[in-house]
């Protein structure tokens, strides 16, 4: 039977096997209906708005952000860039900026500032070094710079590489004292075939590197599907389309083993999808729609950039290219079809991971490296596992593992493991000063065991017929609040608190102000997530 545009359905799906190897200006809104509840004990979660309050909250506070910037104390040469605008439902403003200096970008110069509906203002500051240098003018020539970031791509071992404009002067606030820097984009492709958009920092001066920053985003996750999923498509004169008009217009394109452009929007003559090349785009069709519903209803937040706006994706990548990744560049989802062209990895886990990088660089921009990154990773680990949950599909029950179907290792193990993630031979069960030194997708597992904490507690249970044995650092017991309320703390915490230099110790500070905000700070919430932090050796 035909239908209307935009009316979900649902569409038979072959089973496949998936992997992935990424006085402040108040806002002037209407409360709207947020679908993510404020607490009632405090009203501090954030309320829905709608696209063209966004938009207005966000000019408006850009229009007065020199005033701020006099208030919290900056100097005559630094300017504040709106970046976002939260307002929680007891009428706390959470505004996000970027910084600038004399005219240059400062980089690690974010901040949030926040200002109580009674007027009481505090800030959230990337760096604490107050932003001044010597003179803005550079002893070296960009061409130095751009030498120094081939270099270090090279090093990479990335290939096809090339400088991606003219380097930029920046100062660099991020690592301590802020220098006079230059930021040099060396595009390419790393070694297992995903491309690269490597970001190299180099002191304008000494012409040391200072700091590398991969933009491309990649990560692990997978779904089995069988059965029935609902999709969402438009109809367009006598065709159909893999358009999404109930969630921002998000698109899904076929691009036939190639690796750069958009593709060809997938159609399909009497709406009922599935086999050959679609199932591919069936499949990452229903993740980005899922993935939207995840952070809408849960969260209310409108999108991925929180703007009602959506992204797309591009499915049949490369030849036997055996990833999936999220650009924030192209605001894009891609997915190879892994070893043999026969395993496309357009899975649920993989869409909800990679979108969540989205979410991440539009919020508190974590920089992809070190702590920071391994909370990035794990920020998307943490919405990934999720989303899974929420989905309820039949075929794949929410878990905490990650990878669970795919047997990558060849014996039935899962890739990662948040309840003990050690198990995967790399991954760190507990913080330590050397955590910083591992794989992003590594160090990420001292916060994805504290959220298996904080939502389940310690010891050994049994959740959807997987079982789990969680210890920790001490031996302590940690009795875990539930799944829906750690999320709603992470979550709180990564878009009004942490920023881009956020490391371990302040996701803990930054966690533990949401608790308060959320359900105050002599709540059993609020200790649980002392005592996870604790139970991973951060305090």
């Amino acid at each position: 039977m035909r239908r209307t545009s935009s009316t979900p359905r649902k569409y038979t799906l072959r089973a496949a096997a998936l992997v992935a190897s990424a006085a402040m200006v108040a806002v002037g809104v209407q409360a709207g209906s947020a679908s993510a509840q404020a607490d009632r004990a405090t009203g501090a979660s954030a309320v829905q708005l709608s696209a063209a309050q966004r938009a207005s909250a966000l000019q408006d506070a850009q229009s007065g952000a020199s005033t701020v910037a006099a208030k919290i104390g900056l100097g005559a040469k630094e300017k504040l860039v709106v970046r976002d605008v939260i307002k929680d439902a007891n009428g706390t403003v959470h505004t996000r900026y970027d910084r600038t200096y004399a005219g240059l970008p400062v980089l690690g110069g974010d901040l949030v500032v926040h200002q109580a509906e009674n007027g009481a203002r505090s800030v959230t500051k990337a760096t604490k070094a107050r932003i001044s240098v010597a003179s803005t003018t550079a002893a070296l020539a960009p061409s130095a710079a751009k030498k120094s970031a081939l270099s270090a791509a090279a090093a990479k071992k990335d290939t096809k590489t090339g400088t991606s404009g003219t380097p930029r002067k920046v100062i660099w606030a991020a690592s301590g004292k802020p220098v006079l820097a230059y930021e040099t984009v060396v595009t390419g492709t790393q070694k297992d075939g995903t491309p690269s958009r490597l970001h190299v920092i180099t002191d304008a001066a000494t012409g040391e590197k200072l700091f590398e920053n991969e933009a491309i985003e990649t990560g692990t996750g997978t779904s089995t599907y069988s059965g029935t999923v609902p999709l969402t498509t438009t109809k367009s004169s006598t065709t159909y389309q893999l358009t999404d008009g109930a969630r921002g217009g998000h698109k899904t394109y076929d691009l036939n083993q190639r690796t750069s452009g958009t593709g060809t929007l997938f159609t399909d003559a009497d709406d009922t999808w599935g086999g050959g090349r679609q199932t591919a785009g069936v499949d990452a069709h229903y993740g980005a729609a899922v993935t939207w519903d995840f952070y809408k209803n849960t969260f209310g937040r409108n999108g991925i950039r929180n703007d009602g706006k959506g992204a797309y994706s591009r499915v049949h990548y490369g030849n036997s290219y055996v990833n999936a990744f999220w650009d924030d560049g192209c605001f894009c989802m891609t997915y190879g079809d892994g070893s043999g062209n026969t395993h496309p990895l357009t899975s649920l886990d993989v869409a909800a991971h990679e979108m969540s990088h989205g979410v991440t660089a539009a919020t508190a921009g974590l920089n992809y490296s070190g702590e920071s990154g391994g909370l990035n990773e794990a920020t998307s680990d943490i919405f990934g596992t999720s989303a899974e949950f929420y989905a309820k599909n039949a075929t794949d029950q929410g878990d905490y593992l990650i990878g669970e179907k795919i047997d990558i290792n060849g014996d039935g193990t899962p890739l990662r493991y948040m309840d003990k993630p050690s198990k995967d031979g790399g991954s760190a069960d507990y913080w330590s000063s050397t955590v910083g030194n591992k794989d992003v997708h590594y160090s990420s597992g001292v916060a994805n065991h504290f959220f298996y904490l904080l939502s389940e507690g310690s010891g050994a249970k049994t959740i959807n017929g997987v079982s789990y044995n969680s210890p920790t650092v001490d031996g302590s017991k940690v009795t875990g609040i539930g799944r829906a309320k750690a999320e709603k703390i992470w979550y709180k915490a990564l878009t009004t608190y942490m920023t881009s230099t956020t490391n371990y110790k302040a996701a803990r500070t930054a966690t533990l102000k949401a608790a308060g905000d959320l359900y105050g700070t002599t709540s059993a919430e609020y200790k649980a997530v002392g005592a996870a932090w604790a139970g991973v050796n951060v305090k």
